[in-house]
């Protein structure tokens, strides 16, 4: 989406957020620093994911449940229909939005399981382009879905983020038959939580708690023969890609190895827990809003695919 301000990475995520829903799902936070303890018995699939999900704000902007997916689903359908109407095949996949689901919550602590040997799988092939000459390859297709240009909306959040949408079109219509006249508040609700997420991930750094157990792993990496190391994120963008890890891989596993003896994951993820938890508290308008507008969502998703049954 064209109109942010912020680094492409952030611009990619939030886009993939913004495209869909997402569910508020309850997180228990602990607002007392962790008992310094080892990661090891949370060295699991399910002990990580348990981890992941603490932080609230975080998880009400990455999570894909069924209440979004309906959501989606309902979007694309009236997409569809709306197209029809206007003379045009409009077939988008039936797909969660990249950047939606546990896969993409972002590990902002560094690396938590040892870098894969294999190599990834290409991307799967894009939709064939529209035949030339078609109905779908005219710039009027483009202007039935997209509408046009000059009223695309832009909608901002407190910290200056912005991103813009379809005015109109068929896109447009699907989105306002979701939501109404609360369209627009719910990008800025989005872009809002997304905004409180940066900014407690920079708040986190001044906790206490957090500061202690960056101050012990510094010092179990120290003690592996690895000096000078600041902390797990500084490790990790000095190799940057999947093949310096693969180089790398001596001081991965004394990083991993350290984050489990000295309890880092636990301590990490339970502060950006409880500072995520004081973001909400002084934004409270965040969380009315975002409840309410999902459920409105809810309620237009279920009778848009109640018509079709």
């Amino acid at each position: 989406m064209p109109g942010t301000r912020r680094p492409h990475h952030a611009l990619l995520t939030l886009a993939a957020v913004l495209a869909g829903g997402a569910a508020v799902v309850g997180a228990t936070v602990l607002t007392s620093g962790a008992p310094e303890r080892p990661d090891e018995p949370l060295a699991t699939t399910a002990g990580l994911e348990r981890l992941h999900r603490l932080p609230p704000v975080t998880d009400k902007v990455f999570t894909w449940d069924t209440a979004q997916a309906r959501s989606a689903a309902a979007q694309r359908q009236y997409a569809i229909d709306c197209m029809a109407r206007k003379g045009f095949r409009y077939a988008p996949k039936a797909t969660a939005p990249a950047g939606a689901g546990e896969d993409a919550r972002p590990r902002t602590f560094g690396l938590e399981t040892p870098p894969s040997t294999t190599i990834p799988a290409p991307p799967e092939a894009e939709e064939a382009p529209p035949k030339p000459g078609s109905p779908e390859a005219s710039p009027a297709f483009g202007k039935a879905l997209f509408g046009d240009e000059a009223k695309r909306v832009t909608v901002k959040g407190k910290a200056g983020m912005s991103v813009s949408r379809p005015g109109n079109g068929c896109l447009a219509d699907a989105e306002t038959r979701m939501l109404g006249d609360g369209r627009a508040r719910w990008l800025q609700v989005q872009i809002e939580l997304f905004e409180g997420q940066e900014q407690a991930r920079a708040e986190v750094e001044k906790d206490p708690a957090f500061q202690s157990a960056t101050g012990r792993w510094r010092q179990c990496m120290e003690r592996a023969g690895f000096p000078a190391q600041r902390d797990p994120q500084a490790l990790l963008r000095t190799l940057p890609n999947q093949k310096a890890r693969l180089k790398g891989r001596d001081i991965l596993k004394s990083d991993l190895r350290c984050k489990s003896e000295t309890g880092y994951l636990t301590v990490a993820y339970t502060r950006l827990a409880a500072v995520q938890e004081r973001w909400l508290d002084r934004n409270p308008v965040v969380t009315k809003d975002w409840t309410s507008l999902l459920a409105r969502q809810d309620k237009a998703a279920r009778e848009v695919l109640a018509a079709k049954s």
